[in-house]
Order: structure tokens, then sequence, then C-alpha cells
């Protein structure tokens, strides 16, 4: 038995779009029946793959919290709904429910060196080549994003500016902090590693994103550029 209760079609030419609705204004332009509508792919010959979607929603009370309830057999009940895009279906609503879970976790916050230390030392110690990683922070001081920026050789590493501050404006980091390891263990920073900091320490100022801090790691400890009072 197929559940039919349909809703009247309005303008299926551009109902029937939503992937160039998405693409031109945005995740959050779409409607839940056109982002179930990308998922589903295709309605049928006498319904759009939106208008589709409309009727599964007006089913389960427009609610998608009744809709991830549903069960493969009984979303393959819809005329148009086979088992793989119930199964898509399922799958998409079971992530958006563990993003929710993830987002419900406190984010790390930072009050100084020791707090970022403790948070990239997992990534850069007992490695035999170095990595330049950056934290990226709210107006609050807590961490909302750690990047890898760039993997070198056992004698450095290049991390450009441009692909540092395009994460961080993406992000929309009002602050940031760097961090590279020493494989061979030195504390000190090298000349290379002054003149970098400053360098993007300098371009922050321009973008008003504060560099907070460049920490060198090694498996025995820390150097912090902040600390130190070279930043």
């Amino acid at each position: 038995m197929h559940y039919e209760n349909k809703i009247s079609i309005k303008s299926w030419a551009e109902e029937d779009r939503p992937r160039e609705k998405l693409s031109s204004q945005g995740r959050r332009a779409l409607t839940d029946a056109e982002l179930i509508a990308i998922l589903i792919g295709s309605g049928s010959r006498t319904e759009s793959a939106v208008e589709l979607s409309k009727r599964m929603l007006h089913h389960y009370d427009n609610d998608l919290n009744n809709l991830s309830k549903a069960s493969i057999s009984e979303l393959s009940r819809f005329k148009g709904i086979g088992e793989a895009k119930a199964i898509s279906i399922i799958a998409a609503l079971e992530i958006g429910r563990r993003r929710n879970d993830t987002e419900a976790k406190v984010l790390d916050e930072i009050k100084g060196s020791k707090d970022a230390y403790n948070i990239l030392k997992r990534f850069l110690v007992d490695l035999n080549h170095e990595e330049f990683w950056i934290l990226l922070l709210n107006r609050g001081g807590k961490v909302i994003a750690k990047e890898l920026i760039s993997k070198g050789g056992l004698a450095g590493t290049v991390a450009d500016p441009k692909i540092i501050f395009n994460i961080a404006l993406q992000h929309s980091a009002a602050s940031i902090m760097l961090a590279h390891n020493h494989p061979s263990g030195q504390l000190k920073p090298s000349q290379l590693d002054i003149d970098l900091t400053k360098k993007i320490a300098n371009a922050g100022r321009m973008l008003d994103i504060n560099v907070l801090d460049h920490l060198i790691v090694t498996n025995e400890g820390f150097y912090s550029f902040a600390d130190e009072g070279i930043i």
C-alpha cells in the first residue's frame, strides 16, 4: 500500500531544481522538503522530487524527528521511494543526529600556552618530520577547530599565510595559535621561525585576526613565543 495523500503541485520547473538553489543561494535557503529532494534525487512521472518530499513530510506532521524514526519499510511505502532512497534519507537524518551530539560537547578553552600545548601535543610528538598546525578560536577563547597546514621533512616545513588566514576566515575565527614541532628536540626557535611568526602576526593584524602565540613542540616539552615576549 502506498501513501498517496497528494499535496497540490506548484511550479515544478522551479521546485525540481533544489541543487541549483543550494548552489546559488546557500544551504540555509532550502526548505526541509528541498533538502530531502536532493537526497532522493528524482520523483516520478506524476510528481517532482520536491513534491514527493513534501508528501512524506506531511505524513509525519512536517516533523523531521518523526521522519527520523521511520523504518526502511515504512518509507518504502511512499510511491517513488525504494529501498535505496529510504536508506539515503535514514542515513542523512542519522548524520544530523550525530552532529547534534558532537555540537553538545564542551569546547576546549585556551587560557595560556600550556592549554594549547595539551591540545596539540598528541599530534606533534613522536614525529620524525615537521608539521605545522593552527588552533582556531572564537571570541570567547574557545577552540572551534584544529587544522594541519603543512608537512615537511626533518629540517623544516612551509606555512603559507594565505592558506592559514583563508582557513581562519572560513571558520570565522577571532584569533589563532600557531604550532609546529622540531623532530631534532631543539626547543629554541630558528631565525626562520621568528621571521615567519612575525610575518603571520602582521598579516593577522591587517585582517583583525589576532595571532596569540606560536608553539614549538618537542618530545620533551614546548617553547611559547608569547611567553618569551617574541609575539
